[in-house]
């Protein structure tokens, strides 16, 4: 469906997930609900969007968002940006939220320029009482129209709150307010349908440029009470290009799990992020066996501020363009770079 208005233009494409997930209408649907409205269903559901921008559907895939992949975010991000060298103003995504704090920074890192990507979903599905897709597409329309918006990256909008996609994490199950932003709290939020942005985050330095080649696979563990580092052995074996492990706190490890992992490090990229979900890893304060100044000497790149989702999204990413050790450390670094500079 696309609006006869000509300004501002915002293009929607649809993924799927619980936004477009409705049953067979045949009753009772002992199945369960399963993506298969139309991006022009979706854009129909929502009262008052014509109001707000020239509105362009895309139907771009059609299923849950455990189903996507990189290699779908990588061909959405070479859509998006032919869209905005055809003069679109913003654009908004939307999908499932069980994937959706990856694929946003995917986009972060993917598309270039200031225009704004905004992604969007919802938790209720539209046959229940309550559903929260259609003011979730509103407000994330109502933003990606916005001028206000440009300059900030991929952002993620949601029960008219505003977060940066580099920070924002899925933090309950069920609730609407699930998407937060532990370590940094949301941008702005939305107010009689106009965005209030108190805060604008840097660019993101040093993101990939589309993928370079194939993605390789790369795996995300999280150490736990008792780790044996079995499963730290096994990652090359599998066939894993890489590893981002989720350590305790600013960044720790049981003593004895170290060997495996600089045994591994000196073979595979190895990057260690806090299971926490907030803040970011230490660099120099620990110095037992298994701290972080342990795993820095070992070769172990920091993630940051990126818990390990993000840092296994940024990892895979890199590695398809061939990057070393020393080049994968300095681009980590340089994405890290981007939240010391904010402006208001």
């Amino acid at each position: 469906m696309t609006s006869t208005r000509s300004e501002p233009k915002v293009v929607i494409f649809s993924l799927g997930g619980t936004i477009a997930s409705t049953n067979s209408g045949a009753g009772d649907d002992v199945l369960g609900v399963r993506p298969q409205l139309s991006a022009d269903d979706i854009v129909a559901a929502v009262p008052g969007l014509r109001h707000v921008a020239a509105v362009e559907a895309v139907a771009f895939r059609q299923v849950p968002s455990g189903d996507l992949s990189l290699n779908d975010m990588t061909a959405l991000a070479a859509t998006i940006d032919g869209y905005f060298d055809a003069g679109t103003a913003g654009v908004v995504v939307v999908q499932g939220t069980d994937t959706l704090e990856e694929t946003s920074f995917a986009l972060d890192l993917l598309v270039r320029g200031r225009r704004p990507v905004v992604v969007t979903g919802a938790m209720r599905n539209p046959t229940v009482a309550g559903a929260d897709g259609p003011a979730n597409v509103l407000a994330a329309v109502q933003v990606a129209a916005s001028s206000d918006a440009a300059g900030l990256g991929t952002l993620v909008v949601l029960n008219d709150e505003i977060h940066a996609a580099r920070f924002v994490r899925k933090t309950h199950a069920t609730s609407l307010a699930t998407f937060q932003s532990p370590s940094a709290g949301p941008i702005g939020w939305m107010a009689e349908g106009r965005p209030r942005i108190v805060f604008r985050v840097a660019p993101l330095r040093a993101g990939p440029s589309g993928a370079g080649g194939p993605i390789p696979p790369v795996a995300l563990l999280t150490a736990v009470l008792g780790d044996d580092a079995r499963l730290v052995s096994a990652i090359e074996d599998l066939g894993y290009a890489g590893l981002v492990l989720e350590a305790f706190g600013g960044g720790h490890v049981p003593a004895h799990v170290m060997p495996a992992l600089s045994a591994l490090a000196n073979r595979l990229p190895v990057v260690f992020a806090s299971r926490t979900g907030g803040g970011e890893v230490l660099r120099a304060t620990y110095g037992f066996a298994g701290s972080e100044r342990d795993m820095l000497t070992h070769g172990l790149i920091p993630a940051g501020f990126l818990d390990g989702p993000k840092a296994r999204v940024l990892l895979s990413l890199l590695l398809s363009h061939g990057l070393d050790r020393d080049q994968l450390r300095a681009a980590f670094d340089e994405v890290n770079a981007s939240v010391t500079s904010f402006g208001v």
